[in-house]
């Protein structure tokens, strides 16, 4: 180590005696890059979906771009945190991450604010908190946790069954908001956790079985708010005119002619004229990559598809790097995480599956799925930069 940098050991309460130098030098680089590279397409997304809009109502045109940064900057922070405590010392609260989480969806249900219909957040004035978001870590984590210390590299019955348990509470209550997007990005995630810990297939059938049931009978009793279910009849009716389907078929398909009108090198940022027209409702939020194809064009597209892909390919790596059994399952429950929400915003800017108002990650306006994006990032640099010990 050069003999200017001071050795610093970190405290004893963040679970580890490593020195702080040797620890911070093997973080994984490219995947930094990436994730900053697409949080930066992101603001500037966020800024191009907003401006006209912001300026035709009177309001300042830097207000969701300013918003967007400051939550880029707690997302960092928190990534850093996790990176220093490191994820053992997060793997050994796992149950009380989890108590409190659950709380939070319960206490949601009840003082959260209600938009569309659906209680999804807490309205903290300037903010407001998704306590979904962070349940999507925390299951992760707990879960990882639990299939890692079984006895063999398969996973029993019996464990399966726990794990089902684990993930079924939360997913009932993400249900109750409702918020189907999120309940099935959870169970994404955790199928992931459960195909790397050696589950059977049949209990992957029954867990796609269950949500489909679960889902199922919370439509029937009425939980589930008219305007969602609305969003699969016009996913299967794209061309319909059909008045109480004209929102959101109408968003869509603007999405797909904004992606296709921006050809090879698109029109330019801020030159898209579906996009400066607020033609696209929730563009920032919901559809940002029908913003990136029409001001950039495929190639525009091809960068952002190649960046997520850089991410993903180093989750993979870090997986493969991994020191135990439980950082494995934690990486796999990252990438499979990623991957379905990647593919379900893309897929319904695309007109190829449901709208669910999934956010596309370190792209989409918000600051829940950022910071929580944020978490999963550090806890796979955290992995990486230990897998040494």
């Amino acid at each position: 180590m050069p003999r200017f940098l001071p050795k610093v050991s970190l405290p004893k309460w963040m679970g580890t005696s490593y020195d702080l130098v040797s620890v911070w030098r093997n973080v994984d680089v490219v995947l930094l890059i990436a994730v900053s590279l697409q949080s930066v397409i992101g603001a500037f997304t966020v800024y191009s979906a907003t401006r006209q809009r912001m300026i035709n109502q009177g309001f300042d045109q830097y207000f969701y771009a300013q918003r967007q940064v400051a939550f880029l900057i707690v997302a960092a922070v928190a990534t850093a945190v996790i990176m220093a405590i490191g994820h053992d010392w997060i793997r050994e609260r796992a149950v009380f991450w989890y108590i409190a989480s659950s709380l939070l969806l319960v206490l949601v249900l009840v003082y959260g604010a209600v938009t569309r219909g659906a209680r999804l957040a807490f309205d903290l004035g300037p903010i407001s908190v998704q306590p979904a978001e962070l349940m999507k870590v925390v299951v992760l984590i707990l879960i990882a946790a639990y299939t890692a210390d079984a006895a063999y590299d398969k996973i029993d019955y019996h464990q399966f069954s726990v794990s089902l348990f684990i993930l079924g509470f939360p997913v009932f209550l993400i249900l109750l908001q409702p918020d189907l997007g999120s309940a099935t990005v959870l169970v994404a995630g955790v199928a992931g956790v459960l195909l790397m810990a050696g589950a059977k297939r049949r209990y992957i059938a029954m867990i796609t079985g269950l949500t489909i049931v679960s889902a199922a009978a919370v439509t029937v009793a009425g939980v589930v708010d008219r305007y969602q279910l609305r969003r699969f009849d016009a996913f299967l009716n794209q061309d319909s005119n059909e008045k109480d389907l004209q929102q959101i078929v109408l968003q869509v398909r603007f999405a797909k002619r904004a992606v296709s009108s921006g050809g090879f090198f698109g029109k330019g940022f801020l030159q898209g004229p579906l996009t400066n027209g607020a033609f696209i409702p929730v563009q920032f939020s919901d559809f940002p990559f029908s913003a990136i194809g029409e001001q950039f064009g495929m190639i525009g597209g091809f960068v952002v598809l190649g960046l997520f892909a850089i991410i993903l390919w180093r989750l993979w790596v870090i997986s493969r790097l991994a020191r135990s059994r439980f950082d494995q399952l934690l990486i796999a429950g990252v990438f499979s995480l990623f991957l379905f929400q990647i593919f379900q915003n893309i897929g319904m800017t695309l007109g190829l599956t449901p709208v669910s108002g999934l956010p596309l990650p370190f792209i989409s306006y918000g600051g829940s799925h950022l910071v929580s994006s944020a978490l999963m990032i550090g806890l796979a640099q955290s992995i990486y930069m230990r897998r040494l010990r």
